[in-house]
C-alpha cells in the first residue's frame, strides 16, 4: 500500500485464537481468555507461538511507539519526558495535560488546534475528581493528546497542513505509514479510525514484536533509541501512576512496554527479545498475566515478574480464584 519494500502485507482473516489464560474460581475453569501470542529472542526468531501470529490485527495504542519514531524521523525535536508523552495514552493526570500544552506551545498552537476525540481521563481516579469538579470531556484530557499534539508539531515544522492532519493522504500520515512498513517489515493490511481519531495501520502480530525490538535495538542516538529511552526513563509520563505497564517497565530492567486497547501488550529488551500479546475478547485482566508469562519465557527472572500474575478472583469479598496462563506458558510461570 505504502512501500514496495516490505514483505507483503498480513491476510485480513478471521484469526485463529489458542487459549492463553483460564479463569478459576473455586478449582474449577470458570472462563476461557482466548487470543495469540509471539515470542522472539534476539535474533529475532520466534520461540514461541500460540494461536494466530501472522493475521492482521489493529495494535492500537500498542502502536504508538513506532508512529513516535515515526514522527523523530519526520523532525520532531523532542527528547524526555514530552518524547514519552508523545508514544502515550496517559491517565490525564496534571502532568500529562501540561506536557501536552507545552508541545502544542512549542508549536506556536493551542488546544483548538487538536482534533483528537474529546473525552474525560483515562486514568479511574483522575477521572472520578474530574466528574466531581463537574468538568467537561476535553480533547487534553483525552489520553491521545500527546501523541496529537507531537503530530501537530512535526506538520508545523514541515509546512504540512493542520486541519486534515489526521487524513490518512495526508504526508504526516503517509511517513507513519511508511515507518510502520519499515519496522514491521510488512505492508500494511488495512487503515482505520482509531478511537482518539488517528489513523490506525493494521499488522501482524509477529511485525508488531519485530518492530518494538527493532526499537531497543537501535543505536544510541536514532530516533529509534530516542523512543525507547524517553518511554523508559519515564515510564509514568507515558501511561500514568499506577499503571501496570509502567510498573512492568520499572520491574524488569531495560524493557520498553506498551499497552493497547482490546488487549494487547507489546514488550522488548535492549538485546532484541520481544513478546506481543493480543487477547481475543480485550479482557484487560488477562493482558499483563499472559505478557509477564511470555517475557519469562523469554528468559526474564521470573522473579522479577512475581507482581504481574494478574489480581485474585474475589467471592464475598475474599479470593477465591484468579486468572492463571495455560500450561504451554509453563514450565516457567508467574
Amino acid at each position: 500500500m505504502y512501500s514496495s519494500s516490505a514483505a507483503d502485507a498480513p491476510l485480513v482473516r478471521e484469526p485463529l485464537h489458542a487459549p492463553l489464560a483460564h479463569l478459576v474460581r473455586g478449582g474449577v475453569v470458570e472462563g476461557i481468555h482466548y487470543g495469540s501470542l509471539v515470542v522472539l529472542d534476539t535474533d529475532g526468531r520466534v520461540t514461541l507461538q500460540l494461536g494466530d501470529i501472522e493475521a492482521a490485527f489493529y495494535p492500537r495504542s500498542a502502536l504508538k511507539p513506532v508512529q513516535a519514531v515515526a514522527m523523530v524521523r519526520a523532525g520532531l525535536p523532542l527528547d524526555g519526558e514530552l518524547l514519552s508523552l508523545a508514544a502515550a495514552s496517559h491517565s490525564g493526570e496534571e502532568r500529562h495535560l501540561a506536557g501536552a500544552r507545552r508541545i502544542l506551545e512549542l508549536a506556536g498552537l493551542t488546544e483548538d488546534h487538536l482534533r483528537n476525540t474529546p473525552d474525560l481521563p483515562f486514568g479511574p481516579a483522575v477521572r472520578d475528581t474530574w466528574v466531581r469538579e463537574g468538568r467537561q470531556p476535553s480533547r487534553l484530557a483525552q489520553n491521545c493528546s500527546g501523541k496529537h499534539a507531537a503530530m501537530l508539531y512535526v506538520c508545523r515544522l514541515n509546512g504540512w497542513s493542520l486541519d486534515d492532519y489526521l487524513d490518512p493522504g495526508h504526508p504526516l500520515q503517509q511517513a507513519i505509514a511508511e515507518i510502520v512498513e519499515d519496522l514491521t517489515g510488512q505492508r500494511v493490511a488495512a487503515v482505520t479510525v482509531d478511537g482518539c481519531g488517528a489513523p490506525l495501520f493494521s499488522v501482524s502480530l509477529h511485525g508488531l514484536a519485530r518492530a518494538v525490538a527493532r526499537i531497543t535495538t537501535a543505536a544510541p542516538g536514532t530516533p529509534e533509541a530516542r523512543v525507547a529511552d524517553a518511554m523508559r526513563d519515564h515510564a509514568e509520563m507515558a501511561s500514568g501512576s499506577g499503571r501496570d505497564v509502567a510498573a512492568l517497565m520499572r520491574a524488569v530492567p531495560g524493557l520498553l512496554a506498551k499497552d493497547g486497547f482490546e488487549g494487547v501488550q507489546v514488550a522488548a529488551l535492549p538485546d532484541g527479545r520481544a513478546v506481543a500479546v493480543k487477547i481475543s475478547d480485550g479482557a484487560n485482566r488477562a493482558r499483563i498475566p499472559v505478557a509477564a508469562a511470555a517475557l519469562a519465557r523469554a528468559g526474564v527472572d521470573p522473579a522479577l515478574l512475581t507482581g504481574f500474575a494478574g489480581e485474585p478472583l474475589l467471592g464475598g469479598g475474599e479470593p477465591v480464584g484468579s486468572v492463571r496462563v495455560v500450561r504451554a506458558l509453563d514450565p516457567v510461570s508467574v
